[in-house]
């Protein structure tokens, strides 16, 4: 069972959410929060593998709450624009992706599953176009942990995973199987100490590995 908790300070948004993944044979809502402190105080009661975290959040709001929450739980941002400008930082902050709030009911419950299960939920081209946009302001390219650890392969993995590029693709483009670049990316992943794919395409970014606009 997937717990989930929601993080959202509009109860009508808050029951929606419920009410779509209390009818999933898999997930129940463990708890509800109205700002980041009480999410924060909720994960640490309830445990939640997912918490669904509204980015603008009165008090405390999401992105504070996604830096200070405790390990353990993947985070999933809700935004109401697709370019918010808080996104960039809340993925660097450790969330786990991001959702428009009037995705489809399918494509959220799809997404709690895909994050629950420990992979990044990242569609390439938004989340190409929303990184590329405020990793361009950074004004020199930070040094990224053991990036000089890397392989010269798994840098060029890196590099593609900065781009968006699912591990099929990028097994298609460097002409390896899909099961040897998924390696490649857990390997880069222990390396740099990311906690997920979203991690890698922050750290691609922030390295210079990936310039904007590149593809």
């Amino acid at each position: 069972m997937i717990k989930v908790l929601l993080a959202d300070d509009q109860a009508l948004v808050r029951a929606g959410f419920k009410a779509l993944l209390d009818a999933q044979p898999d997930m129940s809502v463990v708890a509800e929060a109205a700002d980041g402190g009480e999410a924060i105080r909720l994960a640490r009661e309830h445990g939640p593998d997912v918490v669904l975290m509204d980015i603008r959040m009165p008090g405390m709001d999401g992105l504070t709450a996604t830096r200070q929450m405790p390990d353990g739980p993947r985070i999933i941002i809700l935004t109401t624009f697709e370019l918010d400008e808080y996104v960039f930082e809340a993925l660097r902050g450790g969330a786990s992706g991001f959702l428009v709030k009037d995705t489809e009911p399918a494509e959220l419950i799809q997404a709690v599953r895909v994050v629950a299960a420990g992979e990044a939920l990242l569609s390439p081209s938004v989340t190409r176009r929303l990184i590329a946009e405020y990793a361009s302001r950074a004004k020199e390219p930070l040094a990224a942990e053991g990036l000089d650890q890397l392989t010269d392969r798994e840098r060029e993995v890196l590099t593609l995973v900065g781009g968006g590029m699912t591990n099929d693709e990028i097994a298609a483009k460097l002409f390896m199987s899909p099961a040897t670049a998924k390696t490649h990316v857990s390997r880069a992943m222990m390396k740099l100490h990311a906690r997920d794919r979203a991690q890698l395409v922050v750290i691609a970014y922030e390295s210079g590995l990936v310039k904007p606009g590149w593809l």
